[in-house]
């Protein structure tokens, strides 16, 4: 996609921050102008990490979540408050990087089912064809073999209709494959755990069980999918688009900041956070269970509100792997409104359809909209600023009761009014102490 139509597709789910979606739009796009230079070039040419500035709830981690959504690149979201420096107990920061792969690899595995859907469709009906009718012995007669094919097709046509769905066929059941369960494992161990795990699988040989034909298709699709996708194939190209293409958000980056404040007397592991994390951003390899990772050209996308530290109290080396500096603006009563009426699925449009499985209709007056808009910014002004995620607290508070009732009103429309809005929250919102517990 070219970066206009990136920016497009995220002004449907996000609004404004015009400058983030085209700094974001562009690095994104350079990953594929890089992909089409000679090699040589490419190896000079290392992705341009970006840091966001903004307070909570203006639209941070909706933009990394959308592009998850958007991207057939490997990209994982993590949060930095989460790791902890070499020494300490907790996660340390490679694991990102084996999280990175583990999505590489079930993004790549998805492709391939999908590629092959048609051979493993075919596979599986061979499968459950030949339970109901048994193969021929290889010496049978020519004649008795045309007859087996004829009824064979005849048998694979009602399969396809779903006319012997409800017969009843012996399948063996597939063992339950090992996933590594934490990424913060060392690869060694990780190994010697899949090992294990095959071990005692062999030794609990697969049982049969009786299934019914439609809930067979299901059972035998991942046997088919193991026997037909190529293991190593899969791992060769996850790890080299990790590699090439992977992108890691960085969450809450600000909270392993050392402000001068307090000298980082309260954590002493997060200067030694941002140390370990140094390498991984300029580039350095990093082992998993499925090979090691070189991560030169993984896109490192950090943000952060930061509050009660800034940018310039990261370390100095740290912020200069971070060239591309995007602030994000704080969100007006105006935005606020647009939040709630412009994006695909808005709050109004979900609260719609939630309260139409009761089979009342939710109906709102546009000043309806602007007082929501208007009281959820003055609750930001007046107590802890979090943003949008503030009208969900003020609509949910507005639709209580009517949520509660909803069963009442089957078959007729409710209309929210301003008066209505205002009747709701006005008394919370003047008292600041109240406003503080309720919104």
């Amino acid at each position: 996609m070219t970066p206009k139509e990136i920016v497009e597709y995220l002004d449907n789910y996000v609004v404004g921050q015009q400058k983030a979606k085209k700094t974001i739009a562009v690095a994104l796009r350079n990953r594929y102008r890089r992909m089409q230079l000679p090699k040589e070039m490419q190896e000079e040419i290392t992705p341009k990490n970006i840091l966001m500035i903004g307070s909570t709830g203006v639209g941070k981690t909706e933009i990394a979540r959308r592009l998850a959504k958007l991207l057939g690149f490997p990209f994982v979201k993590v949060e930095a408050s989460k790791y902890t420096e070499v020494g300490f107990v907790g996660r340390d920061v490679e694991s990102m990087v084996r999280d990175l792969v583990a999505n590489a690899i079930n993004l790549v595995t998805q492709e391939q089912k999908e590629l092959k859907s048609r051979d493993i469709d075919a596979y599986v009906e061979k499968m459950i064809i030949e339970k109901l009718l048994p193969p021929l012995p290889k010496n049978a007669p020519e004649a008795k073999q045309q007859e087996y094919r004829q009824s064979f097709e005849r048998m694979r046509e009602r399969l396809r209709k779903g006319e012997l769905d409800d017969l009843e066929i012996e399948v063996e059941m597939p063992t339950p494959r090992f996933e590594m369960g934490e990424s913060n494992m060392p690869p060694e161990m990780s190994k010697v755990q899949e090992s294990l795990a095959k071990v005692f699988g062999a030794l609990n040989q697969q049982n049969k069980k009786e299934v019914k034909v439609k809930e067979a298709k299901e059972l035998l699709r991942q046997s088919a999918s193991e026997k037909l996708l190529d293991e190593e194939q899969i791992k060769q190209e996850a790890l080299k688009r990790a590699q090439e293409g992977g992108i890691i958000f960085l969450d809450e980056i600000d909270k392993i900041a050392v402000s001068n404040q307090n000298s980082g007397r309260q954590d002493p592991s997060k200067e030694g956070v941002q140390r370990d994390l140094l390498p991984i951003v300029e580039g350095s390899t990093v082992h998993t269970k499925w090979g090691p990772v070189e991560t030169d050209h993984i896109l490192f996308i950090a943000a952060g509100a930061f509050h009660v530290s800034k940018p310039s109290d990261l370390i100095p080396e740290l912020q200069g792997r971070f060239p591309l500096r995007v602030e994000l603006d704080s969100l007006t009563e105006e935005a606020l409104y647009e939040i709630l009426t412009k994006p695909k699925n808005s709050l109004i449009k979900q609260y719609q359809a939630l309260l139409g499985v009761e089979g009342m209709e939710l109906a709102f007056e546009e000043e309806a909209l602007k007082a929501i808009a208007k009281l959820s910014f003055l609750a930001n002004e007046r107590t802890e600023d979090i943003g949008a995620r503030r009208l969900h607290t003020v609509i949910e508070k507005v639709l209580e009761e009517v949520s509660f009732e909803a069963d009442a009103w089957q078959g007729k429309t409710f209309t929210v009014t301003a008066d209505y809005v205002h009747g709701k929250l006005d008394t919370i919102v003047e008292d600041e102490d109240i406003a503080r517990y309720i919104l």
